[in-house]
């Protein structure tokens, strides 16, 4: 047996060990052998998300040691590997670890008031989180933010969300911030950690919306599925009310009459393999009366000609149909094309940049 270092509330530990001695190691330097052979297997072990304290000890731990033999190292691991097995189930460790585990299962005003109540923060990296989250949620706190802070926050998201954010700033701001980016050499990583804990914790602080979307996606979806009637109706009041509220809902409403203005000519083929037969011949013979002539015209020409001569004729034999009757089958359409949008199939055209 070699010298023993004593090392305060540590278990006195010899700088060397042989002969399978084991039982002389306390359980700290037993994980301070685990994880010295993991780290030399090259295992990427996640220590940065053990608290501090035990970080601390376990660097302190290892440094302390020197040279363990095969035997004692065999039996370690042994040691290890029976305590894994043991093991059926583990918790979290504390309200924050089990916030953590059921993020996404429980609702978000569940685990904010949890958190609140608890006083606890969302633990883990706060960068890790930031880049996850979407531009929109991000621009408000980059907006108001100093300008160095700002540049340490672009420096640390990943480069096209930084893109993404610095595009949408006005240009004064975006070129104060690009420049002070110039001026993070010197910044430490426990700034950049503090800066991180607090654009976390703003956003954690935030109150949370009772709806995902905005209020004028949720009108326009609403205004999708009713009558054209209705619809009209409700445009003309919002007008009168609130005619910039007016004017973005009609950009966010996408009905038959838009099919020639927000679909791609390539993609009217699509978009018919999706639409049941019966349903698009009941809407194309009641388009002309219902003012939808150049949505008709601008679904036939963009098919195979074969195609066409058959609507047409079953069109024509269709004859005059209830204008109730086609107005479902121009919303059934519109489904259609608003499920591929949805789904990624399909990329409408936006009018603006048409404009443009």
């Amino acid at each position: 047996m070699n010298d023993v270092v004593p090392m305060g509330n540590f278990a006195p530990l010899p700088t060397s060990m042989g002969g399978g001695a084991s039982h002389l190691l306390s359980r700290r330097a037993k994980a301070a052998i685990v994880v010295r052979l993991l780290l030399n297997e090259g295992a990427d072990i996640p220590l940065e998300d053990l608290p501090d304290e035990l970080q601390v000890k376990l660097t302190h731990q290892m440094g302390a040691m020197r040279v363990v033999d095969r035997a004692t190292l065999a039996a370690v691991v042994e040691e290890f590997s029976d305590e894994v097995e043991r093991i059926g189930l583990s918790f979290p460790s504390g309200i924050a670890g089990a916030l953590d585990a059921l993020d996404g299962k429980i609702s978000r005003q569940t685990a904010a008031r949890l958190r609140k109540e608890a006083g606890v923060r969302q633990s883990g990296d706060p960068w890790a989180r930031l880049k996850d989250l979407d531009p929109d949620k991000l621009l408000p706190v980059l907006e108001n933010e100093s300008t160095e802070v700002a540049a340490v926050m672009l420096s640390k998201l990943p480069v096209s969300l930084s893109a993404e954010l610095l595009g949408r700033l006005p240009g004064p701001q975006a070129r104060r911030i690009t420049y002070a980016v110039s001026l993070t050499g010197a910044v430490t990583p426990d700034a950049v950690d503090r800066i991180g804990l607090s654009l976390a914790s703003q956003l954690d602080s935030q109150p949370l919306r009772a709806f995902d979307s905005d209020p004028v996606e949720r009108v326009g979806a609403i205004l999708n599925s009713s009558t054209t009637l209705t619809r009209d109706d409700v445009l003309t009041g919002l007008d009168e009310t609130d005619q910039g509220f007016a004017n973005a809902v009609r950009k966010a409403i996408f009905t038959f009459a838009n099919i020639p203005s927000r679909i791609s000519p390539r993609d009217i083929p699509r978009v018919l393999r999706e639409v049941d037969q019966a349903k698009l011949v009941c809407a194309l013979a009641g388009a002309e009366a219902a003012g939808y002539t150049a949505s008709m015209e601008f679904i036939l020409e963009n098919m195979s000609g074969r195609m066409a001569d058959q609507l047409r004729e079953e069109v024509g034999e269709a004859g005059a149909v209830k204008a109730a009757d086609a107005e479902a089958a121009m919303a059934d359409i519109v489904a259609v094309i608003r499920q591929m949008e949805q789904s990624g199939d399909l990329l409408l055209v936006v009018e603006d940049e048409e404009e443009v």
